[in-house]
């Protein structure tokens, strides 16, 4: 197998993509209406509803026709 090549260490960043964005934009609106009424904030039940959420929401570039 061939070494791999030297990338200098640095990492190349690209633009966040819509799923990305999406995510953090949802995670933290999720979140904070969470902490004013009560609730315990779980992330990873968080990401699951968000995720599912995610297949319907106007942003996503598979719902604009």
């Amino acid at each position: 197998m061939a070494p791999k090549a030297k990338t200098g260490g640095k990492k190349r960043s690209g633009q966040p993509s819509a799923y990305n964005i999406y995510m953090k934009v949802q995670l933290a609106k999720l979140k904070e209406e969470q902490e004013k009424s009560g609730k315990k904030a779980d992330h990873k039940e968080n990401f699951k509803k968000v995720a599912a959420d995610w297949k319907t929401a106007p942003e996503n570039p598979k719902n604009k026709k």
